[in-house]
Order: structure tokens, then sequence, then C-alpha cells
């Protein structure tokens, strides 16, 4: 039995949302910045971002992140470096599916050290929890090297096959990227944890893409985990990575379009580090407590934290409290990093197309952010598309206007 430690973050003071060195401009902000109201930011609460989920067409009621509890768990499930009895977090994951019950939620326990490969939870899984018991989150760490720009035999080569036999529950998304007939595997298969099921919760643990600087400033996505699940929760985590590091995604299981669903994500007392989009995906997601962290290393020549991908039907995307952005000293000269930018997801050919297109949603509110960003102009051009940012300071502006942008601040 483990009692978790208090998260590394919990003391620091937060205060209402200021770039350093710059005054907040007020009102409804311009149209590189602009800003919520108070009564137009009202809405914009954890109640809301998670009323429903799962498929539109018949979605789930409301979900209130339950508390995580794990001061009395006594598992079976237990994974360390020297064995006990599993060395390897996918043996352990694999073997507690073969001994489910129901749905009852499975507790993997994961002993302080590093642990080399990739983890694949398919989505059928019952609930997971799987929490490391070190005192802090730096004493376990998952990692492993993944480009999105390997080659399927590169991945075969890097990935180890033998975690993935036909008889793994997870086979198929080895198999998914292991057989690949493109050039190159891309963003889908370049993560380290990759979990399809609802109710995952991942607790006190880093996850690293160790990828990191061993390349240039191109385009290397490597995530360190992607989600395509309902009802996340990520608490007391470390994510670790350049390019697409955290991937909150919904995606075609069951044959469904990218449009059936609706999937939640609760993000809280946690550390996020990267340089280009390194927070995405179109889930609705709060992140309470978190610090963003940019740093300049990789010398990319551009640097964005969220990259939402939001319906346009969707009011809710990103929602991000309580929180605070740094950047390291790469970023203290003329070269700034950005809050982040839309994501027109599947518009390369056609170009935006009000409506119909992704719109991303965020709102920052009662965070920080430090001098490393831009101050003038803290949201970029839509990836995918290059559609130039448009922000609606109209008195009377409806803010799901697909005519313009849905950063915001507040």
């Amino acid at each position: 039995m483990i009692r978790l430690p208090k998260a590394g973050m919990a003391s620091l003071l937060f205060m209402p949302l200021v770039l350093q060195g710059c005054a907040a401009p007020l009102s409804t902000g311009t149209p590189t910045r602009p800003l919520l109201t108070a009564q137009e930011a009202a809405p914009y609460t954890l109640e809301n971002y998670f009323a429903q989920g799962g498929l539109r067409q018949n979605p789930k009621g409301p979900w209130q992140p339950p508390a995580i509890e794990l001061t009395h768990i006594d598992t079976p499930w237990r994974v360390a470096p020297s064995g006990a009895p599993f060395t390897r977090v996918q043996q352990a994951v694999d073997a507690a599916l073969a001994k489910r019950q129901g749905n009852e939620r499975i507790y993997i326990r994961l002993e302080p050290g590093v642990y080399t490969g990739t983890v694949y939870i398919p989505d059928d899984a019952p609930p997971i929890t799987l929490y490391g018991a070190g005192t802090s989150p730096d004493a376990v760490r998952l990692e492993l090297a993944i480009d999105s720009q390997f080659s399927p035999a590169q991945y075969r080569q890097t990935v180890n096959a033998d975690d993935y036999p036909p008889s793994s529950p997870a086979y198929y998304q080895y198999a998914l990227c292991a057989g690949k007939m493109t050039a190159l595997i891309g963003t889908n298969c370049a993560a380290v944890v990759w979990s399809q099921s609802n109710d995952l919760q991942l607790v006190n643990l880093t996850i690293a893409n160790s990828l990191l600087d061993t390349v240039d400033g191109g385009t290397h996505q490597g995530v360190a985990l992607r989600t395509d699940g309902d009802r996340v929760q990520l608490q007391n985590v470390r994510l670790l990575g350049r390019q697409d590091t955290l991937y909150l995604n919904v995606s075609n299981r069951h044959n469904d379009a990218l449009t059936d669903r609706i999937n939640r994500v609760h993000v809280q007392d946690s550390y996020i580090e990267g340089d280009v989009d390194f927070v995405f995906g179109r889930a609705n997601v709060v992140f309470d407590n978190v610090h963003f962290h940019t740093v300049s290393t990789r010398k990319s020549p551009e640097a964005y934290v969220l990259a939402p991908n939001t319906l346009p039907d969707n009011p809710y995307g990103f929602l991000v409290k309580n929180s605070r952005f740094t950047t390291d000293e790469g970023y203290k000269g003329s070269f700034k990093a950005k809050l982040g930018r839309a994501w027109d997801q599947g518009a390369g050919k056609t170009g935006y197309l009000p409506g119909k297109t992704a719109n991303g949603q965020v709102l920052i509110i009662n965070s920080t952010i430090d001098s490393g960003y831009d101050s003038l102009s803290p949201w970029g051009a839509a990836a995918t598309t290059g559609r130039p940012f448009k922000g609606n300071t109209d008195s009377a502006r409806q803010l799901n206007d697909v005519r313009y942008n849905r950063l915001w601040e507040r």
C-alpha cells in the first residue's frame, strides 16, 4: 500500500492572467489577443465541458471526475525493474486483462524505475489505473524514442514485438502500426503510451518520448501519451516530449466517424513539456493546476503550446485554469513562443470551410504566462491550412461564430 504525496505544484500561488512585462488588455481585447468578459466566461466551467460524452447521438450523462484514492489499494498487479512479478508494464496490463472481473477497475502498481517500451491499452478494457509507487512522478518513468518519421520497418525494430504476440489484447494496435503500407508511420503510431479505453487513470508517473533533442527542429512528431477514450484522468503526471507530446484524441473506434464522439479528459496537478503543438486533439479537456513548459533546445523555428481541433458545433474544447505557462532562455530575446493555434484537421486540400472544418476552442483563465510568449499576438495561424488568426472583438459578438477563431483569454 502506498500514500501518494501531495502534487508538487499544489503550493503554487496563481494570479489572474497576465503576460509578464505588459499590461493586460481591457474589455474584449484586440483582434490578435481577444479577451472574454466575466459574463462571457461564466459558462466555461468543468461542469459544462463534461456535461456529456461518448456517442453524440446517444450521449452519456454528466461526468464529475472522482477523487483518486490509492492509500489502501493492495493489488496483485505489480511491475518492478527486478520483477515483482512483472518487469514490463505491457505484461502486467495483458495479464490483468486476462483475469478481468467484469468491469471492475484494475489497479497496476509501478515500482520506482525506468520502463523502456510502449504500453497499449485496447478499447474494450475495463477501467484501469496505472500508478507510480514513488514519492514523486519522477520516480517512475515510461519511455521510448518513437518518431512519426519512422518507416514501419523502423517501428518494428524499435517497438518490442515480443510484447505484442497475437494473443495480446493490444496486438491489433501494434499491428496497425507495424503493418502499415505507407512510407512513414505518422503521428498516430508515434505514441509511447496509447490507450483507447474509457475511464483510464494515470497517476504519479512520468511518460517520455525520449526522441527529445536527438532530432533537428523539423517535423518529428513524438507523442508521449495518446488517449482515445472518454472519462480519462491524468493526475500528478509528467509528460515529456517536443512536438506533439500529449494527444487527447477522439478516434474512430468501432468504425464510428470522428464526429460521432465526445471524449472528456481531466488533467490535474501535472507538468507538460514540449515545443510545437505539444498539447493537441479533439477531446473536451479541463487542465487544472498544470505547468506547461515550452523548450527551445531542438531549435524549432516555431513554438505553440495548444492545438485543439474542436468540432465547429461543439462550444467546448480546452479549458485551462489555475495554471502557468513558462519558457526556457531561448524565448527571452526577440524570438517568442505562442500559446497555441487552431488545428484545421482534414482541410489541407479544401482550406478552412466555416461550419464544416474543425475550429479549435480554448479558454485560459486565472493563469500566469511568462515573458517568453508573444504578448501582442499569442495565437498563431492555424495548423494544416495556415488560416490567419482572427479574433472577434465585437461587443455584440457570438463566441462560436465560425468566421472567427475561438482562442480566448480571461
